[in-house]
């Protein structure tokens, strides 16, 4: 089974979030659509900007805590080293 690291943004330099699944379609869409009131919700925080694959739920949520302790430059160059447009990434793992 494979485990996401993921980050989503509002817009190109927005607000942004950073979490974990086993399931990045599903995990994605419940974003999209709101489906759980949250900081993503509240703030439109709906386009994938960014994501890694792991084999382990321990490796994918040693990686998600350490990313959030990041300053803001840091996440900004991880996101643009692969997406320099911020673009959604979503339909491509669709």
């Amino acid at each position: 089974m494979a485990y996401y690291v993921y980050i989503l943004a509002s817009r190109k330099d927005g607000a942004t979030y950073i979490g974990v699944t086993n399931d990045i379609v599903r995990r994605i869409f419940e974003h999209r659509t709101k489906a759980v009131r949250s900081f993503t919700s509240k703030y439109n925080i709906t386009r994938l900007v960014w994501f890694e694959i792991y084999d382990d739920p321990i490796s994918a949520i040693s990686r998600e805590k350490e990313i959030k302790k990041w300053k803001r430059a840091w996440k900004t160059k991880l996101i643009e080293e692969k997406n320099p447009q911020w673009e959604d990434l979503y339909e491509s793992i669709c």
